[in-house]
């Protein structure tokens, strides 16, 4: 119900902007043609977009000349396709209220990308993902051409895609063309999920009217029905007022990815509700702010965390996305009578569900009405979260040790992006400055997503004009999509890059097969990486490898290295067993799991 709810609503919202977009076009005196390649560049363009990612081919290259030639979106060029939807994934997460973009060419190409475009689907990440494809007649005739399975089926690779996809548009004629591009767009953007659009190339030229260009995109998903809305938040109302105000906040990925960070902070400004965080929530409210507690993921949690969450009265969380390392392999204790959810499409209320009422509309209105709590909530003592960095007795750097002394590196507006496994539970724990923006891929967890995400992230950053990109990954992970630190090279990025050295898959020994060969990866020389990928005279990077925490405080103290002003990579010797507090935890959970016991 809730999903048919959200279609009928988007469906609706769609015709009333197309009606608006008929009535400017009937008034508008102006018969400016425009080629449907300039078409959706200017759509991008008016979203904001300044980089488009993907890899030429002969039957996305008419349409990349175009890209070439624009005067505000440059053309980033990537080592594979995977890598390239990644980056553009990454590019979406920072560059907030846009969208990442990434064009391949028909079959191999897009196949390459798909499982960077799951990820995207799965996170709810909106990402444009075009395809170059033969031109019409030849989809007609179904020539044996290069690139397909060589048996006439040229429609199996758009079927791959409307499984990962929320929307899809081939585009066969040119006057369907500017209709399906603006619709795709606007389920991208209202959903939040990449959509799919093949472009033929014998229509990269093909003028179409730019009237439509008039009316820019909705960036807001269709209003709530005010009746049901309004008896939702009476609802909420009543439940605040029996839980004798002793209510938490707790936020989470979908906040971020539907555009809500200003809505959540208004929000804790005028209730002074204490909030917390789930691991894809991180960064979703300021760490610094003077009513957040920390991070919650079920049994994995702090204890002092853990108890105050539990413990309350009423749960208001905002944007759940409750998967296995979301929750603490579900081990959430927080009983639906205690709990209010607001998502993009839907709100529930103890066990009833409101389909259609989406967080974007109700939450400033249920926030007007919340804040004579205000007084009361503000009493209710929040202790700060802290994560000292322990005092231990050798010199070999422990992940107990690595990741609050890096914590301490952070600085106001950093984007920190942190690999699934390893790194991603091993920065859970640690707070991070105002302003930083945490990007990792909980949900999906596709090994490697991280570097070549940061080259889409970097770029956003800078776009943002954020403070600097560092990125926590493994040996293991870096060895899938290493290929991508060349093209940061050639694009004069300068993320910080720490490479954690355990000789192997990390999260994986721990999940299963500790002293297993398959866990086990062949050795780099770290160091010589970056003049080997675009820095060949040496003069753009700088590596280091450090084997001691003397070393490790030495470099995090030094001002040159902090100020970012090249590429640096840094290789962290760590020992093949040790692994975070929260990833320990989280892996005998998982084998419990599998043994039945949860």
């Amino acid at each position: 119900m809730s999903t048919e709810a959200s279609q009928l609503k988007v469906e609706v919202s769609r015709l009333q902007q197309e009606l608006q977009t008929l009535k400017a076009q009937y008034h508008s005196e102006d018969e400016e043609l425009i080629t449907i390649s300039d078409y959706i560049l200017k759509r991008l363009e008016q979203l904001n977009v300044t980089s488009i990612f993907g890899v030429p081919g002969d039957f996305n290259m008419p349409f990349l000349d175009f890209i070439e030639d624009h005067p505000t979106i440059q053309w980033i060029g990537n080592c594979n396709e995977l890598n390239a939807a990644y980056a553009a994934d990454g590019y979406a997460r920072v560059k907030e209220h846009s969208i990442g973009v990434v064009v391949t060419t028909f079959g191999v190409g897009e196949l390459s990308a798909t499982n960077a475009i799951a990820g995207a689907f799965s996170e709810m990440v909106p990402v444009l993902h075009i395809v170059g494809v033969p031109s019409t007649t030849q989809l007609k005739n179904k020539p044996m051409l290069h690139h397909t399975l060589g048996d006439g089926r040229f429609n199996v690779y758009t079927k791959v895609a409307e499984q990962i996809t929320i929307a899809q548009a081939m585009i066969m004629n040119k006057g369907q063309a500017a209709a399906e591009i603006d619709r795709i767009l606007m389920e991208a953007i209202i959903h939040a999920r990449p959509v799919y659009l093949t472009l033929p190339m014998d229509l990269t030229t093909e003028k179409i009217s730019a009237k439509r260009l008039k009316v820019e995109l909705p960036r807001t998903p269709p209003p709530n029905n005010p009746d049901v809305e309004n008896y939702v938040i009476d609802e909420i109302m009543e439940l605040v007022e029996d839980a004798k105000r002793d209510v938490i906040v707790l936020v989470d990925a979908c906040a971020v990815r539907h555009n809500l960070r200003d809505e959540v902070n208004d929000l804790l400004v005028k209730t002074q509700f204490p909030v917390y965080a789930t691991p894809m929530g991180k960064t979703s409210v300021s760490e610094e702010h003077e009513r957040y507690g920390g991070i919650y993921i079920g049994s994995i949690t702090d204890p002092s965390i853990k108890e105050r969450v539990e413990n309350a009265n009423l749960i208001l969380s905002i944007g759940a996305l409750k998967s296995d390392f979301n929750t603490g392999m579900f081990t959430y204790h927080i009983p639906a009578r205690h709990t209010i959810e607001l998502h993009s499409d839907h709100t529930l209320v103890r066990h009833a569900k409101f389909p259609g009422i989406g967080m974007k509309w109700l939450l400033p209105k249920l926030t007007e009405r919340l804040s004579k709590f205000q007084e009361g909530a503000s009493r209710i003592p929040v202790p700060h979260y802290k994560l000292d960095v322990p005092k231990e007795s050798d010199d070999q750097i422990s992940h107990a040790y690595f990741w609050p002394r890096v914590g301490k590196f952070f600085q106001k507006q950093d984007v920190i992006v942190a690999e699934t496994g390893t790194s991603n539970f091993g920065v859970l724990d640690v707070p991070m400055p105002d302003q930083c923006i945490f990007v990792s891929q909980i949900l999906y967890g596709s090994i490697g997503w991280a570097t070549a995400s940061t080259l889409g992230a970097a770029i956003a950053a800078r776009d943002r004009h954020l403070g600097r990109t560092i990125l926590f990954t493994g040996d293991g992970s870096m060895q899938l999509t290493v290929q991508e630190i060349s093209t940061m090279t050639h694009n004069k990025l300068t993320p910080i890059i720490f490479v954690l050295n355990n000789k192997g898959y990390n999260i994986e020994r721990h999940l299963h097969g500790l002293d297993r060969k398959y866990n086990d990866i062949a050795d780099w020389k770290w160091a010589s990486l970056l003049t080997t990928l675009g820095d060949i005279e040496g003069k753009l990077t700088q590596s280091y490898t450090v084997r001691s925490k003397s070393e490790l405080d030495k470099l995090l103290n030094d001002e040159e290295f902090a100020s970012a002003r090249k590429i640096q990579l840094v290789e962290v010797i760590m020992d093949k067993y040790d692994t975070p507090r929260a990833l320990r935890a989280s892996a005998a959970l998982t084998a419990q799991a599998a043994a039945g016991q949860l």
